[in-house]
């Protein structure tokens, strides 16, 4: 059944966008997603903006943005047990439209149950490196809120827990996963992108919902 919708979305994709996203496209283009997928999940290496694309996906669109940092995270940074993390991720996954930032290995299974597309934010090292740097740096000094009261600071940087360790130590593995993703015929359809300005140039492309729903976090 995922073969066919698969095969049968992909007959349909050249009457939505003109233009290549880069070279993983150069065969096929891209759907727009309004009026498509009400199910999306934005997964990518850590640095790649996950959480701001998904932001404005859901300005653009209408659909729900569902945070997952204020799912997995309580205030002092202390993580929510992965079995409520489960409940509170099927509950969303249940609905019939959503956007979610993000995917832990502990249950991303149910997010890729039900998601029409996953959008796979696949950027090169040097690209989401550099941004994650400047981000952590510029939170660290203005104690930007990430979720739920809770900010970064030097001390994390500096760390065993510091995120910019945590891009080395899963870079690998998540590009894996949305090449991985990208040719099964059984996952929902996946979009990767290799630039921001592939993302950008997409999101462009995304009909502007009436009414905004997207949320910061």
């Amino acid at each position: 059944m995922r073969r066919k919708a698969r095969q049968s979305a992909h007959r349909d994709w050249p009457r939505f966008l003109p233009e290549r996203l880069g070279a993983s496209h150069q065969q096929c283009r891209p759907p727009s997603i309004a009026g498509v997928a009400q199910r999306v999940l934005i997964y990518g290496v850590t640095g790649s903006g996950k959480t701001t694309l998904a932001a404005s996906l859901s300005e653009r669109t209408g659909l729900p943005f569902h945070c997952i940092d204020d799912l997995t995270w309580e205030p002092g940074w202390v993580a929510v047990p992965s079995q409520e993390q489960r409940r509170r991720v099927a509950a969303i996954c249940a609905q019939d439209s959503w956007i979610i930032d993000h995917g832990y290995n502990s249950w991303i299974d149910l997010v890729l149950a039900r998601a029409d597309l996953i959008v796979g934010l696949d950027y090169p090292r040097w690209r989401s490196l550099s941004r994650l740097i400047r981000r952590t740096l510029i939170r660290a000094i203005d104690h930007h809120e990430i979720c739920n009261g809770n900010t970064e600071s030097f001390r994390q940087v500096l760390s065993k827990d510091s995120i910019i360790l945590w891009h080395f130590r899963s870079f690998a593995n998540r590009r894996r996963y949305i090449r991985e993703w990208q040719d099964d015929p059984e996952k929902p359809d996946v979009l990767r992108l290799t630039s921001p300005a592939a993302t950008r140039r997409w999101l462009a492309r995304q009909e502007r919902a009436a009414q905004p729903t997207a949320r910061a976090c």
